[in-house]
């Protein structure tokens, strides 16, 4: 699939300085470009490429001001790396797949809307709704009375527990596991448990998407809510009755316990765990490999096992690091002093 610059600075509303009827036909790293690439420029660490990339054109903001001569056209924007997300989606979009495959399982009585794909060895129960333009790709299993909606993806074996529900434009990254039980166990007194059966489900809001292998149980009771636009990265665990908020982003290995609350618009690095029962508000940020075992206001910027504030965090690091020699300093001070 070919385009001429002028027609992709089209498709995104943009201006072109160069040749507007250069072809692209593939997208590329500044660094390393190729002829009928398209390339951006958004970290101005990178901005010295420009000057050599074998790019055909290259998406840059509208305040950048070249110091040499460029060989390739700039299409002018004011974001340049959100414009070349858009682009990309365009063209993943343009390769969406279609059709029910004979090998797949589907239940007499599930709900098909336009235009899915359903791949090989998908297995779907009783009772499932499933929106126009889903794609599920092979060895997924969706379970009885599970609801998705439009524009959805769920990538090679995701698993679907029964009666949970996932929004619009939702992507699930193979081998995540959605409505698996809690960890709820009662304590007898002869120091064996009972299960606790886990009745709830999860609800999963529009435009989220979860990473690889990551698992979200079900709740209890109610529901355990991953609200819209939350972006969850691979191997991330989400307790029973926990609730995500709205566009809060978490990247890999984090681990959330049960009954905790989180914020919108909050960050987590990896690694975060977080104790359970907690209330963390919004726009929270947590620096990788934290413990959090406190509830947080909104705000807060957070660091360190346990978690507390960053500013301090980092003060009292730099005061552990010299912890031995303080020590050999008292011990030689106690020792004159006898």
């Amino acid at each position: 699939m070919k385009f001429t610059v002028q027609q992709i600075a089209d498709m995104i509303g943009a201006k072109v300085e160069g040749n507007p009827d250069a072809v692209i036909s593939k997208f590329s790293k500044i660094d390393a470009g190729e002829e009928e690439g398209l390339s951006f420029l958004a970290n101005p660490k990178y901005t010295h490429f420009i000057y050599t990339t074998q790019a055909t054109a290259v998406l840059v903001d509208n305040e950048f001001i070249p110091v040499r001569p460029l060989t390739c056209s700039l299409i002018r924007v004011d974001n340049p790396y959100l414009a070349f997300a858009k682009l990309m989606t365009m063209y993943q979009d343009s390769h969406r797949k279609k059709g029910i495959s004979k090998h797949a399982a589907i239940a007499e009585n599930v709900q098909l809307g336009e235009n899915v794909y359903i791949g090989d060895f998908v297995s779907i129960d009783e009772g499932v709704v499933i929106g126009d333009n889903t794609q599920i790709y092979p060895h997924t299993h969706i379970a009885e009375n599970v609801t998705i909606g439009n524009n959805t993806i769920l990538y090679s074996g995701v698993k679907i527990y029964h009666s949970c529900v996932i929004g619009n434009n939702c992507t699930l990254h193979a081998g995540a596991i959605i409505g698996t039980d809690g960890f709820g166990f009662a304590p007898q007194d002869d120091k064996q448990y009972t299960k606790i059966p886990q009745l709830g489900n999860v609800i999963i809001e529009d435009n989220v998407d979860i990473g690889a292998l990551t698992c979200i149980d079900r709740s209890t009771l109610g529901s355990t809510m991953i609200r819209k636009g939350v972006k969850l990265c691979n191997f991330i665990q989400v307790a029973h009755n926990c609730e995500i908020g709205e566009n809060t982003v978490m990247a890999a290995m984090c681990g959330i316990a049960g009954s905790t609350k989180i914020g919108k618009n909050c960050i987590f690095g990896g690694q975060v765990g977080v104790n359970w029962h907690l209330n963390i508000g919004d726009n929270v940020q947590v620096g990788a490999q934290s413990a959090v075992n406190n509830s947080f206001k909104d705000n807060s910027v957070v660091l360190g096992t346990p978690a507390f504030n960053a500013s301090e965090c980092i003060k009292s690091y730099a005061i552990f690091k010299h912890l031995p020699s303080i020590v050999n300093r008292i011990s030689d001070l106690e020792a004159k002093i006898k």
